[in-house]
């Protein structure tokens, strides 16, 4: 596969701490069936003003109940099997999640921000069913965590931050659609000078959150991106600690609007996202038509390493399209069909970082359940109804029924018993309206040779 550098890419991205749909636009008549409904980053500009100081106290008091259901009990319980479901095991919980921001008043362009974050069951939950909840450290105990402490400078056409900051982008995401949202610490610039554009540049140099890290050392913790990726750990130990240079252009026309980002990790791999969108309104629908390719490549150890006897290495595209609409009476809709090359290293990348800007996904559910998506096709239709027509001002109800079609000569059971199909059917209920949202959504995983999957998220809070 011809492999993509940085210096293909001459002008590159816009990086900011915008929310998701400021980033991957769409009209803002069309609902975006990833975001729209979910809980917020707490990047909101509301707050409580201290006095005529121009500090602020901004915050999120969270707290959600999931369970997953993989027919197959913990460890040490009767009926556990490390070959059922790949060995993922019964889970469920209840947790709190406070979340608390100061942020300073802008003194000629500068400001600062720190957040503070923490995780806790009060001692409610079994720790024997908490190995998927992805909610509390590597030692099942409650824990808090500086979350954001950033420095910025902002004017007219530049803005630089540099610190520890909640960020949004499509393959390196704070993905606050769970628990707890991933943090970074980042240095970046951006420029909008130019009417229509927008580029820029950033280093990921490390990650935290419960959720899309690999890192070994508690994910409670800040480690190095090189940590916190899905590489073998016998490639995390040569490596030792590196980040990921990011570069980027998004450019908006009128319905046009075109993204490029390119994330380089010297000795782990390269990714190169492309993404154009077409929006519009036709006789009462407003439409978004979107083509995406994402491409992935080793580089430095890691493409060395991936050359050996018996390793895997990198080197696979995902194609994919998507036509989402909503009309004038509350309904909307969202298709996707996503393409994946037969290449190697999609266990290795897929979801890592937080990103999931992949157009085919489940509401709960992706990847992580299949043997390999190798070679494979996903395929998603989506029906919401905005029930504020129907008096329900700020709810939302909506199905989603995703399709993964499997290439049984990878995507294989623990057993080695071959999978030539995935399907999800999710569904959800959301409320969104002022400073409350909270949503209840439940999957159920239907995959070859394997016993049936569910989940159940109920998540919501109050933002201040």
């Amino acid at each position: 596969m011809r492999r993509v550098s940085i210096a293909a890419v001459a002008a590159l991205l816009a990086l900011s701490g915008l929310v998701a749909d400021e980033l991957v636009p769409v009209s803002e008549h069309v609902t975006d069936p990833h975001y729209d409904y979910d809980p917020y980053l707490n990047v909101t500009e509301e707050g409580v003003f201290i006095k005529e100081s121009g500090w602020k106290i901004s915050g999120d008091m969270r707290a959600g109940w999931v369970q997953y259901d993989y027919s197959n009990p913990p460890k040490g319980h009767s009926g556990y099997d490390p070959t059922v479901n790949k060995g993922h095991q019964d889970s469920k919980g209840f947790y709190f999640i406070p979340k608390v921001s100061l942020q300073s008043p802008e003194y000629h362009g500068f400001s600062a921000k720190i957040t503070g974050a923490g995780v806790t069951d009060f001692g409610l939950n079994d720790p024997d069913y908490e190995t998927r909840t992805f909610a509390l450290g590597t030692d099942n105990k409650s824990y808090a965590i500086l979350q954001e402490a950033y420095v910025r400078y902002k004017d007219a056409a530049n803005e630089v931050v540099v610190g520890a900051k909640e960020i949004v982008t499509p393959m390196i995401d704070a993905d606050d659609w769970y628990l707890l949202a991933d943090t970074f610490q980042v240095a970046y610039y951006v420029n909008s000078a130019f009417e229509n554009l927008k580029w820029g540049f950033a280093y990921f140099y490390k990650m935290a959150g419960p959720w899309d890290s690999g890192a070994r050392n508690g994910s409670e913790e800040y480690a190095p991106m090189s940590e916190a990726s899905f590489l073998p750990d016998e490639v995390k130990d040569r490596i030792g600690d590196e980040g990921v240079y990011t570069a980027a252009l998004v450019y908006t026309l009128e319905h046009h609007n075109l993204q490029v980002w390119e994330y380089y990790g010297k000795d782990m791999y390269n990714t190169l996202f492309v993404q154009y969108d077409y929006t519009d309104t036709y006789e009462g629908l407003a439409y978004d038509f979107g083509l995406q390719f994402i491409n992935f490549d080793d580089v430095g150890y890691m493409a060395d390493w991936g050359k050996e006897p018996g390793h895997e290495g990198i080197g696979y595209s995902i194609y994919s399209a998507r036509l989402d609409g909503k009309l004038e009476n509350g309904i909307d809709f969202a298709t996707g069909a996503s393409f994946y090359t037969d290449g190697e290293g999609t266990g290795y990348t897929l979801g890592a970082w937080g990103g999931y800007p992949y157009f085919a996904n489940g509401m709960i559910f992706h990847f992580f359940e299949a043997g390999s998506l190798r070679n494979a096709n996903s395929y998603k239709l989506q029906l919401g109804y905005d029930l504020g027509g129907a008096g329900a001002d700020g709810w939302w109800a909506g199905a989603r029924y995703t399709y993964f079609d499997l290439d049984p000569e990878y995507s294989k059971t623990a057993k080695g018993e071959p999978q030539d199909a995935m399907s999800m059917v999710g569904l959800r209920l959301s409320y969104s309206k002022g400073r409350y949202y909270g949503n209840a959504t439940y999957e159920t995983v239907n995959l070859d040779n394997e016993p049936d999957i569910w989940a159940f998220r109920l998540i919501g809070g109050i933002t201040f």
